[in-house]
């Protein structure tokens, strides 16, 4: 046989009924074992393959899990992905991954692509210019599990895993101040993001606790691209009050900081301490070592995967879940001490 063999040919070889040969290759317990036994040799001498698409539509299930992030190029991406991966494998699930760029328009369109492949759950971390949220209501309108990562938004019924990004930026703007840093400035992101938006209170609120005055030349807004790194420079370069301390959003963006800093003249850390985000593998290839936040990416992923997957098998509701905060933790090297 040439052409893709169905259960029809099957039956019509073997001369028994298209519902026999079915139930053989489900191992249906009313069909004989010496049946099954004749049905699957032909099955595999001639080549035929499931049609799991089709078994799938059947059984309204698809075994895959949708995840939308804003970026494949990152450390901290890349760990969450391999902890959601590997819970999912483990338990026949496959993960459909595409990339918003951190573009609302193009989240959309793949939120609405995941929806229409059929995948059983999504999982978002959400782009820098994701305003609106109407594209992730058509999922839980249908039921669908929906849970936000990282970069999250409250939706009713959807829950977020993320870290104390508040108390993290706290952490490490008072390590800063306990170094002797009293202008300190804060390199963030996209504050429309929560993720950034919590971590410049916690800043404020170190630097409020800590008697200093919070004005807005500390604050530099960003999209933490690596390659604006010169923006960031000249403005430290231009500031008014000589700048002592940084505290970015980003080890990427810090490590290239510092990079271009000392190109600049600055020693680090005795004219500028700098504190980054994430502890990317970056932190430690830097020289001086960068003294950075860890966030936990692995185990968010983990975290994320076993959350869903025992949502689709009935052994939890997400829906009675708010918010799975992780521990985070502040690691001191060179650039700070």
């Amino acid at each position: 046989m040439t052409k893709k063999v169905t259960i029809y040919d099957l039956a019509e070889l073997l001369k028994v009924s298209p519902a026999t040969v079915s139930r053989s290759l489900n191992d249906h317990p009313s069909i004989s074992e010496d049946t099954k036994k004749r049905i699957l040799s032909a099955a595999n001498k001639h080549g035929y393959r499931t049609n799991k698409f089709a078994a799938n539509l059947r059984r309204q299930k698809s075994n895959t899990i949708g995840v939308i992030v804003p970026r494949l190029n990152s450390y901290f991406m890349s760990t969450v992905l391999a902890g959601i991966e590997q819970v999912a494998n483990k338990v026949g699930y496959n993960l459909i991954i595409s990339q918003s760029l951190e573009s609302e328009k193009k989240e959309k369109i793949n939120a609405k692509t995941l929806l229409n492949s059929g995948v059983d759950a999504l999982l978002v971390s959400l782009a820098y210019e994701t305003a609106d949220y109407e594209h992730f209501k058509k999922y839980t309108s249908r039921k669908i599990p929906l849970l936000f990562f990282d970069r999250v938004f409250d939706l009713p019924n959807c829950p977020t895993i993320v870290i104390d990004n508040r108390a993290a930026g706290y952490e490490a703007t008072e390590h800063l101040i306990e170094q002797g840093c009293q202008n300190i400035l804060h390199i963030s992101g996209n504050l429309n993001r929560k993720v950034y938006k919590n971590r410049f209170k916690g800043y404020k609120a170190a630097l409020g606790g800590n008697g200093i005055k919070f004005t807005m030349d500390n604050l530099l807004e960003t999209d933490l691209d690596p390659k604006k790194v010169d923006d960031a420079l000249d403005y430290i370069k231009k500031s008014k009050k000589k700048i002592d301390g940084i505290f970015v959003s980003s080890d990427n963006f810090a490590a290239n900081l510092i990079k271009e800093l000392k190109k600049s003249g600055f020693a680090i850390p005795e004219d500028l301490k700098v504190i980054g985000f994430n502890n990317d593998p970056v932190s430690e290839i830097i020289s001086p070592n960068l003294t950075t936040i860890d966030y936990p990416g692995f185990k968010m992923g983990v975290l994320a995967g076993e959350s869903i997957i025992a949502h689709l098998n009935g052994n939890i509701n997400l829906q009675s879940t708010n918010s799975i905060v992780l521990r985070h933790e502040l690691i001191v090297r060179e650039s700070t001490s």
